[in-house]
């Protein structure tokens, strides 16, 4: 299902969420500095790169796109961290690392709606995204929670009504990431 924004083209699963994708953009292999952006509707808050995805658009294909238009960004990208179904706002985000390999002076976001983007550790990027978007704090769990029991198979994380994050392995998926 598709429905049309002023400026792009919302499309929903078969369940009637929301398709999105987005990426945890780190400085390095490290993985000890995340890249996170100024909020287009509160700019003095921070959240991490992503969006809707188009007709058509794989979600690692979009999650690539999304952090290029918002943060100004390139790099390899990585692992699926997870899928996060947001069961309050009625979207899915596909979840990736990237590990940026270039750095944009202009991007599109910070050209037309004046977005700003910074470096956070990782405690400090948990802390300040826990403050205005709960549900995005919970990738750095998942993220975590990858590394140590997933074996590289994606985690598929529920957020219910009282933002606490429920994982499960997401068989389905993985069958077409590989």
């Amino acid at each position: 299902m598709m429905k049309l924004k002023s400026n792009q083209t919302r499309t929903y699963d078969g369940d009637g969420y929301k398709k999105r994708a987005a990426c945890l953009c780190f400085r390095s292999d490290a993985e000890e500095e995340v890249l996170l952006v100024s909020s287009s509707r509160h700019p003095d808050k921070w959240i991490v790169p992503g969006g809707g995805m188009e007709p058509e658009e794989e979600p690692n294909v979009a999650a690539a796109r999304e952090v290029c238009e918002e943060a100004g960004v390139k790099g390899t990208l990585g692992r699926l961290v997870g899928v996060f179904e947001n069961q309050e706002r009625k979207h899915r985000t596909y979840v990736y690392v990237l590990i940026v390999t270039e750095v944009l002076e202009d991007w599109e976001d910070s050209v037309n709606i004046g977005r700003k983007r910074e470096w956070f550790k990782i405690d400090d990027a948990i802390q300040v995204l826990r403050c205005h978007k709960p549900v995005q704090a919970t990738y750095f769990e998942a993220l975590q929670e990858s590394c140590l029991t997933s074996n590289g198979t994606p985690l598929v994380a529920t957020i219910g009504g009282d933002l606490s994050p429920t994982y499960s392995i997401n068989q389905s998926s993985v069958s077409g990431i590989r």
